[in-house]
């Protein structure tokens, strides 16, 4: 017997998508109904999504880019200088979280930051005389995205700076990210008061050789392994990262105490910095996150997002299969939990390249594993848990490594699928923190906010075009 000869000789069934009403009426005749949440594609991709299925090409496209996704095995190996391990990176470059942006448009925290790194490379004597510079062009600006890098929130690197270098042990990709200087006045919020500065030499003549030769020492650190087991101790990898900050401490313990030679003060100043930042990890996951990001990239046909990111001015993504071009909206403001007498009136619009966890299953994609983060980014606990669940509607796959144990070990919903977005009208769930809008202010809040709709339509638009 076959399936439709089954339902004919069953009890009369209706789906019903949409109005309650209709579904309710039915029901009261006696028939079984199934409820079925149906809504329109989003307005903008009528013509895009039946493109794409006649193509025929998207989904052996996507299996393969969200494979090569989770294929990777970051492994931390080193930490070097920006300016000698970044892919074109020139003296006086410096990079930026999000998409391409001008010092004319670029928003108040990536201003902040600007200025912080060119006080801190001796560009400048000034806050004012760094923007001098910055206006009339004698600096080079760059999206991290552009450099197999990431950075959190502003994003600035510059070449002196310190970074984490990260291998992926199953393949040939590698990606970077700078150092967590912790919370509060901090650059990468945009401030650059004397103690800002103070602490970034600290990190490139202290922090970042210390580390490096614990590394070396030691060998790579498996950082997968670390974010698996810190999922299931309460960390969702973007905004809470406690746990895997710990285990990171741990594992590097024994060659810190007596694996080097560094002199014995430096080796306690970077065991309390670490111990008493729970965001240290953070740039690590991101690094991590990255090379998940780019070895799903290039697939033709693939509507996979490999990037999230936003400068402060836009949020802007790409997609595997339209190669390196950005689909870019207006940065949306982020709904939130604020600092001492800060509100919303002292905050810029959503910024940083840290939506990278988000993207490959990580962040406002793991709230679930992370019920305790509600009391810094916002929201419930039950919230959280729903948030990760409407997740599983928009992504490719379940991660087989990063489990959540409030979903019975589920694998954490990853590969998010722009087709999946513009059908359901699901929008990406990302916590963040939030920088002031003033450059120098730093850190004011932390929240929650959902990726733009435009960039999505936009994308799936461009990648209904390259398959015609």
């Amino acid at each position: 017997m076959t399936s439709l000869d089954r339902l004919l000789d069953s009890e009369p069934t209706v789906v019903a998508a949409g109005a309650d009403l209709l579904a309710a009426a039915v029901e009261e005749q006696g028939a079984t109904v199934y409820r079925v949440d149906w809504r329109p594609p989003v307005s903008g991709s009528a013509a895009s999504l039946p493109t794409l299925a006649a193509a025929g090409k998207t989904f052996a496209a996507n299996r393969l880019a969200v494979d090569r996704m989770l294929g990777v095995r970051p492994m931390l190996v080193d930490i070097g200088t920006a300016g000698e391990c970044l892919p074109d990176m020139a003296e006086r470059t410096f990079l930026h979280a999000g998409p391409p942006v001008e010092w004319a448009d670029a928003s108040g925290p990536l201003r902040g930051a600007l200025i912080g790194a060119m006080l801190y490379e001796g560009l400048a004597e000034s806050p004012e005389q760094a923007e001098t510079l910055a206006a009339r062009g004698d600096i080079e600006l760059s999206p991290c995205h552009h450099h197999s890098a990431v950075g959190p929130m502003a994003g600035v690197i510059s070449p002196s700076m310190p970074v984490a270098v990260v291998h992926d042990d199953a393949g040939d990709g590698v990606a970077y990210s700078t150092l967590n200087e912790g919370l509060g006045k901090v650059l990468r919020y945009g401030a650059f008061a004397p103690e800002v500065i103070d602490r970034l030499r600290w990190m490139d003549s202290v922090l970042g050789p210390v580390l490096g030769a614990v590394l070396r020492t030691r060998g790579p650190v498996d950082l997968q392994s670390l974010i698996a087991q810190a999922l299931q101790m309460g960390d969702d990898g973007h905004n809470r990262n406690r746990a895997v900050t710990s285990l990171f401490l741990r594992q590097i313990g024994s060659a810190l105490i007596d694996g080097v030679d560094s002199p014995s003060d430096q080796r306690r100043a970077v065991f309390d910095f670490i111990d008493g930042n729970d965001h240290f990890m953070l740039n690590l996951v991101m690094a991590a996150g990255k090379l998940g990001s780019d070895a799903a990239s290039g697939v033709d046909a693939s509507s996979l997002v490999t990037v999230m990111a936003r400068n402060g001015t836009e949020f802007g993504i790409r997609l595997s299969g339209t190669g390196n071009r950005w689909f870019t909206a207006p940065a949306p403001r982020v709904e939130g939990l604020y600092l001492g007498g800060f509100s919303a009136d002292d905050a810029s619009p959503d910024i940083g390249d840290s939506t990278i966890t988000e993207t490959v299953g990580l962040g406002g994609f793991a709230m679930a594993a992370a019920p305790a983060i509600v009391g810094f980014v916002g929201g419930t606990a039950t919230g959280a848990v729903r948030r990760t669940l409407q997740m599983y509607e928009i992504t490719l796959a379940e991660h087989p490594a990063y489990q959540i144990p409030m979903l019975e070990f589920r694998g954490t919903p990853v590969g998010i699928d722009a087709g999946l977005v513009v059908r359901t009208g699901i929008q990406p769930q990302i916590n963040t923190g939030i920088a002031g809008r003033i450059p120098g202010t730093g850190m004011v809040g932390a929240g929650l906010v959902e990726a733009p709709m435009e960039v999505f339509v936009d994308g799936i638009e461009a990648l209904a075009e390259a398959v015609r």
